[in-house]
C-alpha cells in the first residue's frame, strides 16, 4: 500500500504517517514475539480505518477505547485518529459502574474491548447511548501457532462474548473494503479534539479531560526529545512498562512510534517478563512508576537478566526516592531521569533530559514550553521565589477545561491577566534554576501505585452503602506502591454487625481494584470545619503522626 502524502504533521496522524514513510521495513511495535513493521502497521491502521468508516463512525464521533497493552490498541488508536475520530481509552479493570458513566459522559456510540470485559459491556449497554461493540482478543493478531500454545498451557485469558449485528469481531475489521476518504480531505486540524482522557473527580465523578492534537503532539515530541541526546530518533528501543490507557504510557509509546522507534509493548508488567523484554530486545529506553524501580531492586532473579543495554531509564507518576535512583544507578550504570506532569497538563511540565544530572529529590526541570506560577494554597498570589506553594501550569496548547464540567471546570481553571492556568493543587517548590521539588499533594489525592485517586471517589462509594452516615478517605505513606488507601467510616446508629470485610467487597462491585481500601476504621465520627466540610488534613496529620511515634 502506497501511503497519499500528508501535510498534516500538526496532528498524531500526519507525523505518524510521515514516520511510516520514512522507517518502512523498520520495526515498529513488537508483542510476544511478533513484530510489525511501520509498512505493515501503516496498512493495518489504514484497513481499520476503512472499517470503521464503513460502519459510519466519523469525524468527530467518540469511541470508547477498553483493552489491555496490545497491538489491537495501537491500531484502534491510530485507526481512529486517520479519520478525527475521538478515542477515549478507559483501564480494562474498570467496573460496571465506571464503564456506564465513562460511556454516557463521553456520548460514545461504539466501544473496542476485549472478551474478558465482554460481560460488563454486556450489562451497561441498553443503559447507554452504545450502539455497536468491537469485540477483540488478547492474542487475536499473533499467529496460530502461538495462540494454540497459549491456550494448551492456560497462559491467556479467554472470555466468551455473544454473536449479534452490532457485535464485530477486531480481526474482521482489518479486511478493508473500500477505502476511507484521503487524510488530507477530511480537514483534520491540529486544533480539533484528538483524544479524551478521564481522571479522578473532586466530587466522586471522573473528568473527562479533552485534548487537542496539538496538546497531544506536543507532549509526545517533548516526552522523546529527553533521551535524544543519548538515543536519535529511530534508534530507539523501547519496552512499555506502563498502561496505554494512561497519558504517560501514551507519551512513551505513541510518542516512540510516530518518532521512528521500536516499541515493545507486554500486556502487563510482570517483573521477568519484562527484565526478560529488555534483554532480548537489547532494549535502550524503559520506563516506570517508582514502585516498578523497587520492585526490579528487590527482585530475587534481577541479577539472572542483563539489562545493560539501557540508555534512557525514566519514572513518573509520583516520587522516586533518592535512595532508590542511587541504587538503580550503582547496580545498572544509568540513571533514572525523572519528570513531573498529569493529565489535565497532558504529561510533562517538568522532565530531566538524560544527560544533565538533577538535584537530589527533583522532579525534573520546568519545560520551555510550560509556564508556572507558585502561588499561595488555594490562591493566585505568589509565593517568595523559593519558596513551596500550589503550583499552576500554563502553556500555549493546554486544555481549557473538563468536558460537561462546568463548577469543576471553574474549580480547577483559573484566569489571570488575561491567560488561562490549571490549578494542579500540588504544593512543590522551584530554584533558582528551575528545577522542581514536589513538597505534597492535595490532601484530596491518593497517589497509589502510580496511579492518581481522588480520595471523595472512594468515600462516594462507601457512603452509597445503606449502612454508612460518613466516610472520610485518605493515603497513608508507604514505599512500595506511594500510598495506600485507608478509610475511616461512620456507621448509622441502629446498624449492627457491619465489618470492614463487607464494606470492602461492596468496594470491589463499584470501583476499579487499585481504588479499593486497604485498611477501614470505624469512628463515632469525623472532623469537620464550622461549615460542616469534611477535614481530611487532620486525619491524615493524625495518621502520620502514629507512624513517627
Amino acid at each position: 500500500m502506497k501511503l497519499r502524502k500528508s501535510e498534516n504533521i500538526d496532528t498524531i496522524y500526519g507525523v505518524f504517517e510521515r514516520a511510516v514513510r520514512k522507517h518502512g521495513g523498520s520495526t515498529a511495535l513488537v508483542f510476544l514475539g511478533t513484530k510489525w513493521s511501520f509498512t505493515e502497521l501503516g496498512e493495518t491502521v489504514e484497513n481499520f480505518a476503512s472499517s470503521l468508516n464503513n460502519l459510519g463512525i466519523k469525524k468527530g464521533d467518540k469511541v470508547l477505547l477498553y483493552i489491555a497493552n496490545s497491538p489491537q490498541w495501537v491500531i484502534s488508536y491510530l485507526g481512529m485518529m486517520r479519520l478525527g475520530v475521538v478515542p477515549v481509552p478507559v483501564s480494562p479493570i474498570y467496573t460496571p459502574v465506571d464503564l456506564k458513566y465513562m460511556a454516557n459522559d463521553s456520548e460514545a456510540e461504539t466501544i473496542v474491548c476485549l472478551d474478558t470485559n465482554f460481560g460488563y459491556v454486556e450489562e451497561i449497554y441498553d443503559e447507554t447511548n452504545l450502539k455497536r461493540i468491537i469485540v477483540t482478543t488478547l492474542v487475536e493478531l499473533l499467529p496460530f501457532w502461538k495462540r494454540l500454545m497459549g491456550k494448551a498451557f492456560n497462559v491467556v485469558p479467554e472470555g466468551k462474548h455473544s454473536r449479534g449485528k452490532d457485535i464485530y469481531p477486531f480481526n474482521k475489521l482489518l479486511k478493508r473494503s473500500s477505502p476511507p476518504p484521503p487524510y488530507v480531505d477530511l480537514g483534520i486540524r491540529g486544533e480539533d479534539l484528538g483524544e479524551m482522557l478521564y481522571t479522578g473527580g473532586t466530587t466522586g465523578f471522573p473528568k473527562g479531560v479533552p485534548f487537542s492534537n496539538l496538546n497531544l503532539l506536543n507532549s509526545f515530541v517533548v516526552q522523546r526529545s529527553m533521551s535524544e541526546s543519548v538515543i536519535p530518533k529511530g534508534e530507539d528501543v523501547l519496552v512499555q512498562g506502563a498502561p496505554l490507557f494512561h497519558v504517560l504510557g501514551q507519551g512513551m509509546a505513541i510518542g516512540a512510534i510516530i518518532s521512528g522507534d521500536t516499541c515493545v509493548l507486554l500486556p502487563k508488567v510482570q517483573l521477568d517478563g519484562t527484565l526478560a523484554h529488555i534483554e532480548k530486545y537489547k532494549a535502550t529506553t524503559f520506563f516506570g512508576v517508582p514502585a516498578l524501580y523497587r520492585m526490579v531492586l528487590e527482585h530475587k532473579r534481577s541479577e539472572y537478566y542483563d539489562i545493560s543495554s539501557l540508555k534512557y531509564c525514566f519514572s513518573a507518576g509520583d516520587v522516586l526516592p533518592v535512595e532508590i535512583e542511587r541504587r538503580w544507578t550503582e547496580r545498572y550504570q544509568v540513571k533514572i531521569s525523572q519528570g513531573y506532569g498529569a493529565t489535565e497538563t497532558c504529561g510533562g511540565v517538568a522532565l530531566t533530559p538524560a544527560n544533565e544530572r538533577a538535584p537530589d529529590g527533583s522532579g525534573g526541570r520546568v519545560l520551555p514550553g510550560r509556564k508556572v506560577k507558585v502561588v499561595e494554597q488555594d490562591s493566585v498570589e505568589p509565593v517568595l521565589s523559593g519558596e513551596a506553594g500550589e503550583l499552576l501550569v500554563s502553556s500555549e496548547h493546554m486544555v481549557r477545561g473538563y468536558w460537561k464540567k462546568k463548577e469543576e471546570t471553574e474549580n480547577c481553571f483559573v484566569e489571570i491577566d488575561g491567560e488561562l492556568w490549571y490549578r494542579t493543587k500540588d504544593i512543590v517548590r522551584i530554584d533558582e534554576n528551575d528545577w522542581l521539588f514536589f513538597m505534597d499533594r492535595s490532601v484530596d489525592t491518593i497517589k497509589h501505585k502510580g496511579y492518581r485517586i481522588a480520595a471523595s471517589e472512594i468515600e462516594a462509594a462507601l457512603q452509597e452503602n445503606p449502612a454508612v452516615v460518613d466516610s472520610c478517605v485518605v493515603g497513608i505513606p508507604d514505599k512500595k506502591v506511594g500510598e495506600r488507601i485507608k478509610a475511616f467510616v461512620v456507621l448509622k446508629e441502629d446498624v449492627k454487625g457491619v465489618t470492614g470485610y463487607d464494606l470492602i467487597k461492596w468496594c470491589r462491585k463499584r470501583l476499579a481494584p487499585y481504588k479499593i481500601p486497604q485498611y477501614i476504621e470505624f469512628r463515632d465520627m469525623l472532623p469537620k470545619s464550622k461549615v460542616g466540610k469534611l477535614l481530611r488534613k487532620e486525619v491524615r496529620s493524625e495518621e502520620q503522626r502514629k507512624l513517627e511515634a
